[in-house]
């Protein structure tokens, strides 16, 4: 009898695993690939739709009250808010082509990516291009409010073009340089710092300006992401120190700096290493630095030669 029942417990013991082993596999759910250019599409109609139904608190900063923190917070538009205006009417975008190399995937395609962007506040100093380090307070968030990621009390330096690389957020790097720094940064006696007429905005990317196709912390597959940033500073770079300015060296103008190698094929063969023209001395792999093959005057201008005349710069040409 005790026989009996001990296999009549086994028997109920292995039809309850076998469901729960069903209902996890039922609760899991594998995202399939998806094409850069379907992710795009769908990417940018979530977009709309959080634009069209959100609205910033743009009364406050319009008419800051005494206590004003100048956060940006953003709300739904209904009941008390539903004559606010919605962030789709107030956004200004941008395009920027995305290759699907960059994230690795089997089908070869390039891709229009549109992100949107609001500058709040625009700053007194100058904006900075996609190459140059920034000073700024920032919050990433996802459409559903969800923050991932911020230094919001401390603000931090970020070189735009290490967060253009691949597998980062690209578009972090594309949008601000819509903004505009502020003045003069005064280090106050208690270590803190002041900096007047600071650029205040948000941006908004779809996933192929993001991380797209990996999963990063609290941030999925295929996640359109919201940036909120004050922008304090920022410096103009030359990271691999030739005299050129980073930015200079996007020689096909596409806003892109990690595509323009001219020694590209050299490096595959000899070291299996590729860098890119903004960070390599030697652009053209002639064993002459960079630096000995272009002219730069006391004000830091920038003077190209071509020594044979060829129509390519020295420092790009290995035969000149």
């Amino acid at each position: 009898m005790k026989m009996k029942n001990l296999l009549i417990l086994l028997l109920f013991i292995a039809i309850v695993w076998s469901c729960k082993k069903n209902d996890d596999e039922d609760d899991f759910i594998e995202v399939p690939p998806q094409s850069l250019a379907e992710t795009a599409a769908e990417d940018d109609a979530e977009i709309k739709e959080f634009l069209q139904t959100h609205f910033y608190n743009y009364e406050e900063f319009d008419s800051p009250p005494a206590d004003f923190d100048y956060k940006i917070e953003f709300d739904t538009i209904a009941g008390d808010n539903a004559n606010k205006t919605p962030l789709i009417d107030q956004m200004d975008w941008k395009e920027v082509s995305v290759s699907s190399d960059a994230f690795g995937l089997d089908e070869s395609e390039t891709v229009n990516h549109k992100y949107y962007y609001l500058e709040v506040e625009e700053g007194s100093g100058p904006s900075p291009s996609i190459a140059d380090s920034t000073y700024v307070r920032y919050e990433g968030s996802l459409l559903n409010s969800l923050v991932f990621d911020g230094s919001t009390s401390s603000p931090v330096w970020f070189d735009l073009a290490q967060i253009q690389a691949p597998g980062a957020a690209r578009g972090f790097a594309e949008a601000t340089s819509n903004f505009k720094a502020g003045g003069e940064i005064v280090v106050n006696a208690d270590g803190t710092f002041t900096v007047e007429d600071y650029g205040i905005g948000f941006m908004v990317l779809p996933s192929g300006l993001g991380y797209f196709n990996v999963s990063r912390g609290s941030i999925p597959v295929y996640a359109p992401l919201i940036f909120k940033i004050d922008l304090f500073a920022m410096n103009d770079t030359d990271h691999d120190r030739d005299g050129i300015p980073s930015i200079m060296e996007d020689e096909d103008k596409d806003g892109y700096l990690y595509n323009d190698n001219t020694d590209e094929e050299q490096e595959k063969e000899i070291f299996g290493t590729l860098f890119a023209n903004f960070l390599d001395a030697d652009d053209d792999g002639d064993g002459i630095a960079t630096s000995d093959e272009i002219d730069v005057d006391e004000e830091g201008n920038v003077t190209f030669r071509d020594t044979d005349g060829d129509g390519i710069k020295d420092h790009l040409d290995n035969d000149s």
